[in-house]
């Protein structure tokens, strides 16, 4: 049976802070990226529902430097994606590294320009808008406001506060500035990014105010309710060619009992707008796709798909195609999975129920297929020593929890994903299996553990979960991946 209208993204999985943009009758829309690399992930649409990953918008160590001490949820926060005057503009901040940098193209899919650094401007979340002079403006999270030069990254004037959000309220945040009919409209998140989370307005007669509130503020929360949908918050609006308007905003599907956990991380929401007394109202999410195709790499390609990423860095020499043809290959540097120094690559878990698989030869080193959410928290099953072994990292606690001896040549790993059954408040959300697939197609169960440990309400952060290939010792050659939903 179909879920009601409302509960499923139209971008799932680990896609937060969308910032969306029209130019003709095609939509763009950019996510945070956080730790991984490549950085800020962009899609196209014609509907606003369907979307493609086009390219990520930070692809080159020129544009991106996230040194190898960088945090799990450190890295680039809350994109901004704007066209303007024949160029696409993406604002973003990396809180590890470059403070606020823009970038440029021609082309959404890239490539974009080496980035131009805002040094002055400090805050988070920043946000592009240019009045009818043809004067930028800055906003970032505070809610504080720069006139600035975006071509050189100077500051016209001293920053200025201009406006607050709602009296009291947490986090006020993710600022965007859209002019629509006779007033500046600031839109804004607060409330804080967990079950709080809230989009409030206001608006002015100028980008930079005064400012007054909506009076029905907050203008979208599911805060307090038993919405299957929670945490909705960080939208941006966007005009469609019939003169109709959308938002697009996070929100997490969090599962089980008390307290509830999300596992995907914060995904990508549509909901349709009206105005009344010149004030948005917004409705009931649209529903977004439910079915989708099982994924299938044969690395037969000199680069990589853009879904692909890798915690900090991805070094070409470490994670290549082209030294066994048809294979993708991975070095190690590292010891285990947990250290900065492992070569991974993985791509966003994207489905509540899911299957990964991988064909790997590990003759020459150790590694495997893994479910990621930060060094600290994962679950693994690894080949190599002359044995499989699933090992389940949670915080401090690193075992190994099953084991058996390791068939000759390359084994299939595989790991299932399922939503747990209904049961009481202390029910985790999912499960995870893990085991050797064989050529027939039989699988060997190693281990089933709680998918609750793989989760934002106990890791902490503002991701989800990655899955992919990763190489701990010396080197492992993958020969295929696959990732098939199983909802």
């Amino acid at each position: 049976m179909r879920p009601m209208v409302g509960t499923h993204p139209v971008i799932s999985g680990f896609h937060p802070d969308p910032s969306v943009c029209r130019v003709g009758e095609d939509y763009y829309l950019a996510c945070s990226s956080f730790e991984y690399y490549p950085g800020v992930p962009v899609f196209h649409s014609r509907d606003l529902v369907h979307w493609t990953q086009i390219g990520n918008a930070l692809d080159r160590p020129t544009q991106l430097r996230l040194p190898p001490d960088t945090a799990s949820s450190g890295g680039l926060y809350a994109p901004t994606l704007r066209h303007h005057d024949g160029l696409f503009w993406l604002i973003v901040t990396n809180v590890s590294g470059d403070g606020n940098l823009i970038v440029t193209a021609t082309d959404p899919a890239g490539p974009w320009s080496d980035p131009v650094f805002l040094p002055d401007v400090h805050g988070i979340d920043p946000d592009l808008a240019w009045d009818e002079d043809g004067t930028c403006w800055c906003t970032v999270a505070g809610v504080s406001q720069y006139r600035i030069d975006p071509k050189t990254g100077e500051t016209l004037g001293p920053a200025r506060k201009i406006w607050s959000g709602t009296p009291g309220a947490l986090a006020p945040e993710a600022p965007h500035l859209h002019r629509i009919g006779a007033y500046w409209y600031l839109l804004i998140a607060e409330g804080g990014t967990e079950r709080g989370h809230a989009v409030s307005i206001a608006r002015g007669p100028a980008p930079d105010g005064p400012f007054e509130p909506c009076p029905a503020n907050p203008v979208l929360t599911h805060r307090g309710t038993r919405h299957p949908v929670q945490n909705t918050g960080h939208a941006d609006l966007v005009e469609a060619p019939d003169g109709t308007w959308w938002m697009v905003h996070l929100g997490v599907r969090a599962r089980g009992g008390t307290p509830g956990w999300h596992v995907l991380g914060r995904e990508t929401f549509l909901a349709p707008v009206t105005w009344e007394d010149g004030w948005p109202v917004v409705g009931e999410h649209i529903d977004g796709p439910h079915t989708a195709e099982p994924s299938r790499d044969d690395f037969d390609d000199t680069g990589l798909a853009p879904y692909w990423v890798s915690p900090r860095h991805r070094s070409p020499a470490d994670c290549t195609t082209g030294e066994r043809p048809g294979w993708l290959t991975l070095h190690a540097r590292g010891a285990s999975l947990d250290d900065t120094g492992v070569t991974f690559l993985g791509r966003r878990q994207q489905h509540l129920a899911c299957r990964a698989r991988a064909l790997v030869d590990v003759a020459q080193g150790t590694g495997g297929l893994a479910v990621r959410l930060d060094e600290r928290h994962h679950y693994a099953i690894e080949a190599g020593d002359g044995e499989v072994r699933v090992r389940a990292r949670v915080g401090t606690l690193d075992p190994v929890v099953a084991t058996r001896a390791l068939p000759p040549g390359p084994v299939t790993l595989r790991v299932d994903v399922t939503p747990a059954p209904p049961g009481g408040p202390r029910t985790g959300p999912d499960t995870i299996t893990l085991g050797t697939e064989s050529p027939d197609g039989t699988f060997t169960e190693l281990a089933t553990l709680d998918g609750r440990y793989l989760s934002t309400e106990v890791a902490g952060g503002f991701t989800g979960r990655v899955i992919g290939t990763y190489a701990a010792h010396g080197t492992v050659h993958v020969d295929w991946f696959t990732y098939e939903p199983l909802e």
